[in-house]
């Protein structure tokens, strides 16, 4: 037969003065000390044969409905098969297992030399981490603040969702990145001994059929600018004053990634031999690429250097930004477009624009355009003009790309010369 419960009342705990332990039912108790003074509140039970005592607190702080809470509580414990008094230890125990942004710091940091481009760290650190300057300042929060204080083995499937499902329809190329980067994370904590169980941040079997795939929301590729006005926008960019945009018609002009151009270096630079090599470890692909300077990328060059510090060695960046030891933004280069140019254009889509040219209107082979482009997929003969580097015959075709581009756009009937030289003389 159970014990009654609920025997003792709030009034008899603040008069009662009698040494001993007074029952209140299932197990709890108000131990009286032999002098009558002190009074706590304590929870008897067996766990495995054998009797085990339970502190639940001074009744002075504690009071009788609280206590019976807490009795109730361990009751329930003990239901699933657990001791509440490890438990309770475990809960008093400092943690060692790290939080999501402790565990995201550590994997970034040890992941990151293992990275080609510097950039993949700034990226992951974006969404995962907080982004702070070179004296520590905080300059943003990752999409992932909201894990950043929880303990690995505490994240589920429902606050992995909380964070993706913020951007998952807007921005779902960077959704897609972020929660492969949360996945790993946990990968990497699950492995550490730190978390067990699934992975809540798992895609296939898991995610996908919560979410709807990735590439049935993104927006395709770069939105190029269609190549017949390019002339015309590079009229006007040269017009245009800042570092910007000549580091953006130094990206029309070699075709070169935004992040390539950005992140240039004196040291790659050779105005002799008008020639830029970009080492292996800027380059998407992993491999040095040679990119031939037609006369307009080298006059840009010249002006630029105007910046160039005293007595640099080579690191000073070729396009630096106000804080002369920071690369331009790639939202600088996109901000100068759209400025003079409209639309939803990209940077990187006027690699497409060189290429579309390439097909469209000469008769360059498309393996010297590949090549141009750094791109290593293809066939026998395009790989082997990837090997061979092909310098020469990129340099012509690049010299034709720029006469293109920087030839004064056609006159229509309705223009007077006055806005014709505005727009591209």
């Amino acid at each position: 037969m159970a014990r009654a419960l609920d025997r003792l009342s709030a009034r008899f705990v603040a008069t009662c003065t009698k040494p001993g332990r007074h029952a209140d039912g299932g197990g709890l108790y108000l131990a009286i000390a032999p002098n009558g003074s002190r009074k706590r509140w304590t929870f008897f039970y067996k766990r495995a044969g054998k009797q085990r005592e339970m502190g639940l607190g001074p009744a002075s702080s504690v009071s009788l409905a609280e206590a019976r809470r807490k009795a109730d509580a361990a009751r329930r414990l003990l239901a699933d098969g657990i001791d509440p008094l490890e438990a309770k230890r475990a809960a008093e125990k400092p943690s060692s297992v790290p939080t999501f942004g402790d565990a995201a710091d550590a994997h970034i940091a040890a992941m990151a030399p293992s990275w080609r481009n510097s950039k993949h760290e700034a990226q992951w650190r974006m969404t995962l981490s907080r982004v702070r300057d070179g004296d520590g300042r905080l300059t943003a929060d990752g999409y992932s603040t909201s894990l950043r204080d929880k303990p690995v083995d505490h994240i589920d499937t429902a606050a992995v969702l909380a964070v993706l499902s913020a951007i998952w329809n807007d921005k779902p190329e960077t959704a897609a990145r972020l929660r492969g980067r949360i996945e790993a994370v946990l990968d990497a904590a699950t492995a550490a001994g730190h978390r067990a169980g699934p992975n809540p941040a798992r895609w296939k079997g898991h995610l996908s059929v919560i979410l709807p795939k990735p590439k049935k929301l993104a927006r395709g590729h770069h939105p190029a600018m269609p190549w017949a006005q390019l002339p015309a926008f590079v009229g006007k960019l040269r017009l245009v004053r800042g570092m910007g945009a000549l580091a953006l018609e130094f990206l029309v002009l070699t075709a070169a990634r935004s992040g390539e151009v950005r992140e240039a270096r004196w040291r790659e630079i050779d105005l002799a031999r008008e020639l830029w090599t970009v080492p292996a470890e800027r380059m998407k692909a992993g491999r040095e690429h040679r990119v031939p300077l037609t006369s307009r990328a080298v006059e840009i060059l010249h002006i630029v250097a105007q910046l160039r510090p005293a007595g640099d060695n080579g690191d000073a960046l070729v396009f630096p930004s106000s804080k002369h030891s920071r690369p331009l933004s790639d939202m600088t280069l996109t901000a100068v477009l759209r400025r003079h140019a409209g639309g939803e254009f990209t940077a990187h889509g006027f690699r497409s624009s060189f290429r579309d040219w390439v097909g469209d209107a000469t008769a360059f082979p498309r393996e010297v355009a590949e090549a141009a482009l750094a791109h290593l997929s293809g066939d026998a003969v395009e790989r082997a003009y990837r090997r061979g580097d092909a310098l020469e015959k990129r340099r012509e075709m690049m010299a034709a790309w720029a006469k293109f581009v920087t030839a004064p756009p056609a006159r229509s009937g309705n223009e007077t010369p006055k806005q014709t030289e505005a727009a591209g003389t």
